[in-house]
């Protein structure tokens, strides 16, 4: 067929093994569905692909849909079109209260509430969730079996859990441990009620203010460093050394993990290459009545404005396509990713997935969808939305390395730290004003200033593990 209209889809590129030949399989069997549609995706840098955006939209050429990490959500938000117009326009109001376009179900009404919640604003679903993680702590059954401990629920049971595990002859050189990154401290802060930003954590209203050393914040960095001084929490010494950390755990010199939902396919692959017996749980809560809740990373897909019609039902019909329950179950299984939709969730547990494989239903009981006992509903504390979110992480981080591996006082670091990310807070508010969000530092969706990329290869030589005799 020669008249297609053609859909330009820029995704993020997660390197995991088979993670771009499936997204391109699915657009080839939605062409078969839809032959009078060309889905062209392009699978691009994840560290790269928001700043790519922006200079594809200055020349006048944005793709139809383009994928944004969360950490960039208030970016997307504020971009401009080089004529000063928004760059992006609602998903929600572009579907227009519809229940089907093309033929394809609109899944709007079914995404889990929480993560629903997360990328609106006013109520408005403004981009439609792909890529969603929530934190799980993981342990070594085995390991934690023979120092006669379970799987830590709260800050406190992770000392006792330590100690047992110190205590061990020829055991784990450290019980527990987490990377350097921001989004520890965003659950940590989250759990306990508390918030980076004014506003309502940028969510009432724009946020202006940034607080790093807050009540929360200081009750998760002396914890940490305490744990770190008394011997029981592995720090690599590197920002954020994901690599580094996981791999400690694949060779059992930690018992326990902190890390996201994500990595649950690569934790399973560590406990039986190593031989020994994985448990996983929620993310741990501080000790008392916990006031707070989760929040979620990943990523979502923006609908370019100023579409004709033909164009904007085939990019809609496409994300709606991309998160049936079918596509948004496979996707589960194959990545670990959180299952976007009620749907998802209910055809896994048809199927007998989750009885196979227990610890995948975690992640979302633990964001308030299926929970155990209770009403579904949204966490009471959602994930902070500011511009430059990214600096703001590398500012913590920094200051957290210097706390753990330079001794520096809490207190007097972090609002070192809160004057810094207040810096770039504002520096971000002037790009928007002045070029709608244009500058490379309003548009990086990570810092990791001296860490190479990430990748699924690296993460499958980490995991590789040694079995201990």
């Amino acid at each position: 067929m020669t008249d297609r209209t053609p859909i330009d889809v820029w995704v993020a590129d997660l390197t995991f093994p088979g993670y771009m030949d499936r997204l391109h399989a699915l657009g080839a069997e939605f062409e078969k569905a839809h032959p009078e549609y060309e889905i062209n995706i392009e699978g691009r840098d994840f560290r790269l692909l928001s700043q790519q955006i922006a200079e594809a939209a200055e020349q006048g050429r944005p793709p139809a849909v383009a994928e944004y990490y969360f950490a960039v959500t208030q970016a997307a938000r504020d971009s401009r079109t080089p004529e000063g117009g928004p760059l992006f326009t609602s998903v929600q109001k572009a579907i227009a209260g519809r229940t089907e376009i093309l033929g394809e179900p609109v899944v709007l009404d079914d995404i889990l509430p929480a993560v629903r919640e997360h990328y609106s604003l006013d109520g408005d679903l403004t981009s439609m969730p792909a890529v969603v993680t929530a934190m799980l702590v993981y342990g070594n059954k085995t390991v934690l079996d023979r120092a006669g401990v379970g799987l830590p629920s709260t800050w406190g049971e992770i000392e006792t859990v330590c100690q047992a595990v110190a205590a061990l002859e020829d055991g784990p050189s450290h019980g527990v441990t987490w990377a350097n990154h921001g989004l520890f401290f965003q659950q940590a802060l989250a759990a306990q009620g508390g918030e980076l930003a004014d506003n309502g954590n940028g969510r009432t209203g724009r946020a202006t203010r940034l607080d790093l050393a807050s009540k929360e914040m200081l009750t998760w960095v002396e914890w940490w460093q305490r744990l770190h001084r008394e011997g029981h929490c592995l720090y690599t010494g590197k920002i954020p050394d994901w690599e580094g950390n996981i791999k400690a755990f694949a060779d059992q010199d930690v018992a326990l993990r902190i890390t996201s939902s994500n990595d649950l396919n690569y934790m399973e692959m560590a406990a039986g290459n190593a031989g020994f017996e994985l448990t996983v749980g929620p993310f741990p809560q501080p000790d008392g009545d916990a006031a707070g809740g989760n929040i979620i990373a990943g990523t979502s897909l923006w609908l370019a404005d100023g579409l004709d019609q033909v164009t904007q039902d085939g990019a809609l019909a496409f994300m709606q396509f991309l998160n049936n329950p079918r596509n948004a179950a496979d996707r589960h299984i194959a990545s670990s990713f959180v299952p976007v939709t009620r749907s998802s969730y209910r055809l896994l547990e048809e199927e007998g997935w989750f009885d196979a494989h227990p610890f995948h239903r975690l992640a979302s009981r633990q964001l308030g969808s299926y929970p155990q006992g209770g009403k579904e509903g949204v966490p009471p504390c959602r994930g902070a939305l500011f511009g430059d979110f990214a600096g703001a992480q590398d500012v913590m981080t920094r200051a957290m390395d210097d706390v753990l591996s330079r001794s520096a006082v809490p207190a007097e670091r972090f609002a070192e730290a809160t004057a810094e990310a207040q810096s770039l807070l504002d520096a971000y508010e002037k790009d928007r004003l002045d070029n709608g969000v244009r500058n490379a530092e309003s548009l990086r969706v990570e810092y990791f200033r001296d860490a190479e990329a990430y990748t699924g290869a690296q993460l499958e030589d980490a995991v590789k593990g040694t079995p201990k005799k």
